[in-house]
């Protein structure tokens, strides 16, 4: 076996939160007075990079930028603000997106096909399985529960003073609990982001065609593999 440990993304990887997420920030930005007609592909776009960056992707969404690779960059450390942006609004629009969110985060949300049945095949295998996501850790943990009891070892999301992802400190966190380096696991995502991350911790990085980017952007970023189905993972192992 040539892996130990598989580390998962949640949005757009696991789970299919995009609804979930885009009606939580069209109720956070309609009770702080902005736009709040967001629809999914809209909510696809903003997430990837934890709620702050979501938030600052949809007021410029607001301000008229559709450029997907403008958004993208937001959040980046080219542009961790935004100009003709006030970050105190972001954050008082965040101060109602998160705790709604985490009371709302199971309206919609659920695993995607094959997922389930991939997670039991990993567990009887022995390989080690985490999910490390930008999402708040609140929300992570909860969904992790709720969703997948008993199928992940451990689960992780933003927490104040750990650097979010693409930095490597949550991934290195996990790789030390289990005692595993990190070409001794493979990281599992969707975005830009998951690509960085695994770079950053020294994993090889396999994408999904089924997340919140178009298979044509993963092919642009070169990563270990593309799967169009999670069964397909267990051919990499």
């Amino acid at each position: 076996m040539r892996y130990k440990a598989v580390i998962f993304d949640m949005d757009g990887t696991i789970l299919d939160t995009a609804n979930d997420l885009t009606a939580s920030v069209n109720y956070a930005m309609g009770v702080c007075g902005h736009r709040h007609d967001y629809v999914r592909a809209d909510g696809m776009k903003m997430f990837g990079s934890g709620a702050h960056t979501a938030l600052q992707r949809a007021l410029a969404m607001e301000a008229g930028e559709t450029d997907p690779i403008r958004l993208r960059r937001i959040g980046s450390e080219e542009m961790m603000t935004v100009p003709g942006i006030d970050e105190e609004e972001v954050a008082r629009i965040e101060e109602v997106f998160r705790p709604y969110y985490l009371e709302h985060s199971m309206d919609e949300t659920g695993p995607y096909d094959g997922i389930m049945d991939l997670l039991q095949v990993l567990r009887e295998r022995g390989i080690r399985t985490a999910v490390v996501s930008n999402k708040p850790d609140p929300a992570v943990r909860k969904l992790a529960a709720d969703c997948f009891e008993n199928l992940f070892d451990t689960a992780a999301g933003e927490q104040a003073g750990i650097p979010k992802k693409p930095a490597p400190d949550m991934v290195d966190a996990v790789l030390r609990d289990f005692g595993i380096a990190p070409q001794e696991a493979l990281y599992i995502g969707d975005t830009e982001i998951d690509v960085q991350t695994a770079e950053n911790t020294g994993m090889p990085c396999v994408c999904v065609s089924w997340g919140f980017r178009s298979v044509d952007f993963l092919q642009s970023l070169h990563p270990f593999a593309i799967i169009d189905r999670p069964g397909e993972l267990l051919s990499l192992l």
